[in-house]
């Protein structure tokens, strides 16, 4: 029997994702949703840098991981979210995520959302954009096909001395929380 549904029921019934904890996550909502560790390191241990284009499974986890080791003691729990949002929205590459505006938006309101339940600076400090640099250039030597070419925004930016060995998702999401309780430990 078919049912009629408003319009707002609709887009917030379509606005909805369901998590690996079995909680909806909504993108027109994201203040409303308590966002749990464990649910952000599983998704991002799941989740392929570079969509996927690198010699070998890196994760989102990893990454992150990585960058908070390259900041400040008071910035690491930034440095170690700065991209959570990934875990709900995805790792879009950045040429396509410029050419979509209203994605951004949308990024951001939730990177709003858990750097508040989290007690992080939003925007995020200078110095966790810097790390993030950082291990783009490294990850480019290390991860991706080797060209003869330029990135632009890594003008001028030394990859780490360090490098990268990509680890298993397991292994990603266990470091990705020991990491994190590590530093709610410190706090």
């Amino acid at each position: 029997m078919y049912q009629e549904t408003s319009l707002t029921e609709y887009v917030m019934v379509k606005s909805e994702i369901l998590t690996c904890s079995g909680d909806y996550f909504s993108f027109i909502n994201p203040e409303a949703y308590h966002f749990e560790i464990e649910t952000i390191a599983h998704a991002l241990s799941q989740l392929c840098r570079f969509t996927g284009h690198t010699s070998a499974f890196y994760s989102v986890a990893q990454h992150s991981v990585l960058v908070s080791g390259l900041v400040p003691r008071e910035m690491q729990l930034a440095g170690l979210l700065h991209d959570a949002t990934e875990a709900f929205v995805g790792d879009m590459t950045k040429p396509l995520k410029d050419m979509f505006p209203e994605f951004r938006r949308i990024e951001k309101n939730i990177e709003r959302a858990i750097c508040r339940q989290y007690g992080i600076p939003c925007p995020l400090p200078h110095e966790i954009k810097q790390a993030d640099l950082i291990l783009l250039a490294t990850e480019k030597r290390d991860l991706m096909p080797h060209v003869n070419d330029q990135w632009n925004y890594l003008e001028g930016v030394e990859a780490m001395k360090e490098k990268i060995t990509p680890w298993s998702p397991a292994l990603a999401k266990e470091r990705f929380l020991e990491r994190f309780y590590e530093l709610d430990g410190l706090s």
